[in-house]
C-alpha cells in the first residue's frame, strides 16, 4: 500500500507515518490543525493531510479521538 506506518485511534486509521514525518487527515474534526500545520500528501498518489510537526504532538491525543468518532467504523470481514 504505501509502505511505512498507520497510526490507529478506535479501531480507524487517522493518520499515517511516513519518512519519519505525521500525518494526519484533513476533515471537520482535524480542522484545529488548519492554521498550525502545512498540508502535503505522504507519498504518491495520496491526498493532502495535515503535517504534523513535534510543538503539536501535546494535542493530538484527544483530535485524534475525536477524528476517529467522526469516521465510518470499519466493516466487519466476511468469514
Amino acid at each position: 500500500m504505501f509502505g511505512e506506518y498507520a497510526l490507529y485511534a478506535n479501531d480507524t486509521v487517522v493518520g499515517l507515518i511516513c519518512n519519519d514525518q505525521l500525518y494526519v487527515k484533513i476533515l471537520p474534526a482535524s480542522s484545529k490543525l488548519e492554521d498550525q500545520c502545512e498540508k502535503d500528501a505522504p507519498y504518491k498518489g495520496a491526498r493532502e493531510q495535515y503535517v504534523v510537526e513535534e510543538p503539536q504532538y501535546d494535542q493530538l491525543p484527544p483530535l485524534l479521538l475525536a477524528l476517529a468518532d467522526s469516521l465510518p467504523k470499519p466493516k466487519k470481514k466476511k468469514k
